[in-house]
């Protein structure tokens, strides 16, 4: 991590203004709402995100020079505590579509709204969804719902580790259409938590 900050030469206004030390919180970033075009921002602003696999293809494409197999991995990133990212990277070598598609994560990092807005929950504190949201990403739509404390993550694999990376430990997940395609399903799940932050309640 040092290795990369010292190596960092910012290309834009907001990774300057990080490096210089201007800008020190990622909240800040979302409330100004700059884009982030390079993911060593995120790097320098949560120094402790984490990435999983979701998925790993092997996609073929025919050229002049013969046949070209490439890996096709998606991840997810997340600091456990309202940050979300998910990322597709292709390369002939796995490692290296694993880093590009860490980085593509990174530039799609999103806030995640957290609360307790299931009626049977009186708690009150940020363990679940504050409400009902759906997401939709091609042929699959997910619909994510508040849960009771102590309820659990209840869905698919893919639904339940994004749900983790996203700092949330009780909900319902409902999906429809081809789940099967693990990127589509994936994309539709960080839809929904993309949209806890859009809809404001």
């Amino acid at each position: 991590m040092s290795y990369q900050t010292t190596q960092w030469i910012p290309r834009t206004s907001l990774g300057k203004a990080v490096l210089e030390g201007k800008i020190t919180s990622i909240k800040d970033v979302f409330e100004q709402n700059q884009p982030i075009k390079e993911p060593e921002i995120v790097d320098a602003l949560l120094p402790d995100m984490k990435h999983e696999v979701l998925d790993v293809s092997v996609v073929q494409k025919q050229t002049d020079a013969g046949e070209i197999t490439k890996f096709k991995i998606g991840v997810v990133v997340g600091n456990g505590d309202g940050y979300i990212g998910v990322g597709i990277g292709k390369s002939k070598q796995m490692r290296f579509a694993i880093d590009k598609a860490v980085a593509d994560a990174k530039l799609n990092l999103t806030p995640v709204r957290r609360g307790c807005g299931n009626w049977e929950c009186p708690c009150g504190k940020p363990h679940s969804l504050p409400f009902k949201v759906t997401g939709k990403n091609g042929s699959v739509s997910v619909v994510l719902l508040p849960a009771p404390k102590g309820i659990g993550l209840v869905g698919g694999e893919v639904a339940k580790t994004i749900l983790r990376y996203a700092g949330i430990k009780d909900a319902w997940v409902v999906s429809f259409g081809e789940t099967r395609t693990t990127i589509n399903f994936a994309g539709a799940v960080y839809d929904a938590l993309k949209n806890t932050y859009r809809f404001k309640q």
